[in-house]
């Protein structure tokens, strides 16, 4: 608006409309972005809050790493959505991969269900029921190449090893499941999932873990390079998880 004479909308590859900004409100601007009203749509905190008095799902003792991130402690329940604010290089990527145990930590402890990690790996973390969707997506999250099928149940696959291949049958039915629940637009279950939008792939991330039943998901900029309706979908699911007892 500060910088442009004329707005033009494209919605699905097709032309909704040329506008000068002095006659598009935003609240109009994002309607003919996404299709719909989203005023109505205002995210709300569902009804059901976690117990103060439970006992934390995931704990956190003095976890810290020199050089990368001083020590920290936290405590997440069931049903709770903790946010961790802060600036560039403030350490809350850091810390997101050291609970993983994506990176070594030079001390402290983490514990799941009152059960601490005796290694610190991606694998054991997995087997805690930890789920990880990082910030880089393109780069750490999809599998490009790979269909929106394969890419939500390489997580599950992944768990269950080589052995246990998952049925074509069965990644179909999982993904067709995750992709109505969370809205994911997608031709066909078996197109690549670098040819979907940007947050259609963190959708299609977000299902590929809650594919394993997590205990605990971490979200690491979860709404980063999405559009405002993605944006808004994907505030309704961490909150609707939660209200279903997720940390």
């Amino acid at each position: 608006y500060a910088l442009c004479d004329r707005i033009t909308v494209l919605r699905n590859g097709r032309l909704v409309g040329e506008h000068t900004p002095a006659g598009l409100p935003p609240e109009a601007l994002i309607r003919a972005m996404v299709g719909r009203d989203l005023g109505a749509d205002a995210v709300r905190r569902p009804g059901g809050t976690p117990d103060p008095a439970a006992a934390p799902r995931l704990a956190v003792r003095g976890l810290g790493r020199r050089g990368m991130l001083q020590p920290v402690d936290l405590a997440l329940r069931g049903g709770e959505v903790l946010g961790l604010a802060g600036l560039l290089g403030s350490g809350r990527t850091e810390l997101a991969r050291l609970v993983y145990g994506l990176a070594a930590a030079d001390g402290g402890t983490v514990e799941v269900d009152g059960r601490p990690l005796r290694r610190a790996d991606p694998r054991a973390a997995v087997r805690a029921g930890l789920a990880l969707c990082p910030e880089e997506r393109k780069v750490e999250g999809i599998v490009g190449e790979l269909s929106v099928r394969e890419n939500i149940a390489l997580a599950l696959q992944a768990r269950r090893g080589l052995a246990r291949r998952l049925p074509v049958a069965e990644q179909r039915a999982l993904a067709e499941r995750f992709v109505q629940r969370l809205g994911i637009r997608t031709a066909s279950l078996d197109l690549p999932v670098a040819r979907l939008s940007g947050g259609n792939q963190q959708k299609v991330v977000l299902a590929r873990w809650l594919a394993t039943a997590p205990r605990v998901l971490i979200l690491d900029e979860p709404t980063r390079g999405i559009d405002v309706a993605a944006k808004q979908d994907v505030m309704h699911e961490i909150l609707a998880l939660a209200d279903e007892g997720l940390a």
